[in-house]
């Protein structure tokens, strides 16, 4: 369990997260939704120690985050930033820095089992000695995710991990970290703009709007108003082939 109690957050004197409440259960992709500066990724540091709140508490596994050394954190929790780092190095060696909290002062032979495993499962090996700094956009996001994977964490975060892929890279990377979260048992943490991405493949949504919970449930239960209320947009959910669909109604404002 990864839970959040009465968060919050300043920047600049100027409030980003106020007293947010969550919990996150493991062996479910959890999707953290919400306009742009709603706090989703301010939420997703205070996750993994990289923000301090400002006040409340987040426990991994029922240990305060604030108990544990920066190598426990990155044993428990792996991070997907937003933006790909420009790694100066080939594609294996800024994959296997993932495996990082876990070696000792020479990667051993299952360090390197393991990132060749991740490669694979992403495509990623036909790249293996190509310069990160060299690389697309799409691709240094699938090395970031590669590495995440690596750390072999109960947890894994990942704010917007698939905005810089095409269609079939998104769908396939969602679906491998579906397929891994109920395989082992961990526990994802995902922020979204794709609302039927989200839907499609979050089993539970935290819709953040100014700094709040404004609402959460399983996927199937978001509401048009829920998404009209959060977004100021009127939508209407429909569902096709049983997966939901969000479909904007007007370009305008919600009424």
């Amino acid at each position: 369990m990864l839970e959040v109690t009465s968060l919050s957050f300043k920047r600049g004197g100027l409030s980003v997260l106020d007293g947010v409440h969550m919990r996150a259960r493991a062996g479910e992709i959890t999707a953290v939704l919400g306009p742009n500066g709603a706090g989703k990724t301010t939420l997703l540091k205070c996750l993994n120690g990289i923000f301090t709140p400002e006040k409340g508490e987040v426990k991994i596994v029922g240990r305060p985050l604030s108990e544990l050394s920066l190598r426990a954190v990155a044993q428990k929790v792996a991070y997907v930033a937003q933006h790909s780092p420009m790694f100066s190095m080939t594609a294996f060696d800024a994959i296997l820095m993932g495996r990082l909290p876990h070696m000792g002062a020479r990667p051993k032979g299952e360090d390197l089992a393991k990132v060749e495993e991740v490669m694979g499962q992403l495509h990623l090996a036909p790249l293996r000695l190509a310069l990160v700094s060299e690389m697309s956009g799409g691709q240094r996001q699938k090395v970031s995710i590669a590495r995440a994977l690596v750390q072999e964490t109960p947890w894994i975060l990942m704010d917007e991990p698939t905005s810089s892929l095409d269609l079939k890279n998104q769908m396939e990377t969602l679906a491998l970290m579906r397929e891994i979260v109920r395989r082992n048992q961990k526990g994802v943490v995902v922020t979204l703009h794709d609302l039927n991405a989200a839907l499609g493949y979050a089993d539970r949504c935290f819709f953040l709007h100014k700094g709040r919970i404004h609402w959460s449930g399983t996927s199937k239960e978001v509401t048009p108003e829920v998404v009209s209320a959060v977004y100021g947009v009127k939508v209407e959910i429909v569902y096709h082939k049983g997966r939901p669909l969000v479909i904007p109604l007007t370009p305008g404002v919600a009424a």
